[in-house]
C-alpha cells in the first residue's frame, strides 16, 4: 500500500527540515524567480528514456530476450501510475542491469540522435511555456528522475538555464550499478530547495509543472504549482488544492523556435544516470513487439 499523501493548504509550500527555504532568506528588492519543469510527459510527449530506444539497441546494448525476460512485468505499471514500493524495485532492477555500460558510448549516441529523436517530441505548449517565462525574467529549470546523460542535452537544446537529474556512480569510465543521486519524489523537492538557496530563488514566487502525483513534493515547495497531463493521482490532488490543470497535446518540432543563444547546462559525460538503464531495461519492448522475431 502506498504511503498516505500530506495535504497543504492551497498555494503553501512544502518545507523541510534542516533546509532554508526562501521564507527566511535574506530579503532581496528584486527576488529571482525559477520556473521548474519535468520533463517525461511534461515538456515531451513520452518517456525520455523510450525515445532512444532504436539507437541502444542498435549499438547492442540491449539484449531482446533477455531484457523481455527480465522487465516486461514491470513494463505496464511503469507506463501508468506506479506506487513507491514499485518504483523502488525498479531502481534496483535497472541500475543492477546497466552495470558495465560505457559512459562516452552512451553520451555519443544521444549527442548523435538527439535533434532527430527528441525534437519532434517536444510539446507546441510546453516550448511556448518556457519562453513565457523567459521573456518574464524567469530562470527555466529542467528536473526530471531521468539520467543526467539524456535530460542535461536535452535541456541544452531548450535553452533553459540549469538542469537536475539522477546520476549514476561511474567506475573506470563505466556505469558501476549504484546511484550517487536518484532525482525522485522527495529528493527532487530537495535539490530544487538547493538549487534555490545558491541560486537566490525566491521559491514562493517560483512555478512548477508536472504530470505524476510522485511528484507532489516538487509541486508543493513552490507557490505556484500546476499539473500538465496528470495522471488520476495528480488530477484530483490539483483539483482538491485548486491548482491550474493544462493540457499538452501538441508535439512539433523545435526548428526554429529555439533562441539563438542556448545556455551550456552540464555535460553529458560528467555524469550518469537511471534514465538509460530505464531505456535499456524496460522500453523498447514497445518498439521490439511490432518486428518479427529473429
Amino acid at each position: 500500500m502506498s504511503a498516505p499523501v500530506e495535504t497543504l493548504a492551497p498555494g503553501a509550500a512544502r518545507t523541510y527540515p534542516g533546509r532554508v527555504t526562501n521564507q527566511s532568506a535574506p530579503y532581496r528588492a528584486t527576488p529571482r524567480i525559477a520556473a521548474f519543469f519535468d520533463l517525461d510527459k511534461t515538456v515531451i510527449a513520452r518517456s525520455s528514456a523510450l525515445a532512444f530506444t532504436r539507437p541502444f539497441y542498435a549499438e547492442g546494448l540491449i539484449n531482446r530476450r533477455s531484457v523481455l525476460k527480465s522487465t516486461y512485468a514491470q513494463l505496464m505499471f511503469l507506463l501508468t501510475a506506479a506506487d513507491h514500493d514499485q518504483v523502488e524495485r525498479l531502481r534496483a532492477h535497472v541500475t543492477d542491469m546497466c552495470r558495465g555500460w560505457d559512459v562516452e558510448q552512451i553520451n555519443a549516441i544521444v549527442s548523435e540522435t538527439l535533434h532527430d529523436i527528441v525534437e519532434p517530441l517536444v510539446f507546441a505548449e510546453a516550448a511556448e511555456l518556457i519562453a513565457t517565462h523567459r521573456a518574464q525574467g524567469h530562470d527555466v529549470v529542467l528536473i526530471s528522475a531521468s539520467g543526467i546523460e539524456m535530460v542535461a542535452p536535452i535541456g541544452e537544446m531548450l535553452g533553459v538555464d540549469e538542469v537536475r537529474a539522477s546520476r549514476m556512480k561511474v567506475v573506470d569510465g563505466r556505469y558501476a550499478g549504484e546511484l550517487e543521486f536518484y532525482c525522485y519524489g522527495d529528493a527532487k523537492a530537495e535539490a530544487m530547495t538547493e538549487l534555490a538557496e545558491s541560486a537566490g530563488y525566491d521559491l514562493s514566487a517560483s512555478y512548477a509543472y508536472s504530470d505524476s502525483v510522485t511528484d507532489l513534493p516538487m509541486l508543493e515547495v513552490v507557490g505556484h504549482p500546476t499539473a500538465v497531463n496528470p495522471d488520476r493521482g495528480l488530477r484530483k490532488q490539483a483539483a482538491d488544492r485548486g491548482w491550474p490543470i493544462l493540457t499538452f497535446d501538441r508535439p512539433v518540432a523545435l526548428s526554429g523556435r529555439l533562441r539563438e543563444n542556448r545556455k551550456a547546462i552540464v555535460a553529458a559525460s560528467a555524469a550518469t544516470g537511471i534514465g538509460v538503464a530505464t531505456l535499456g531495461a524496460l522500453l523498447y519492448y514497445g518498439w521490439w513487439r511490432r518486428r518479427p522475431m529473429a
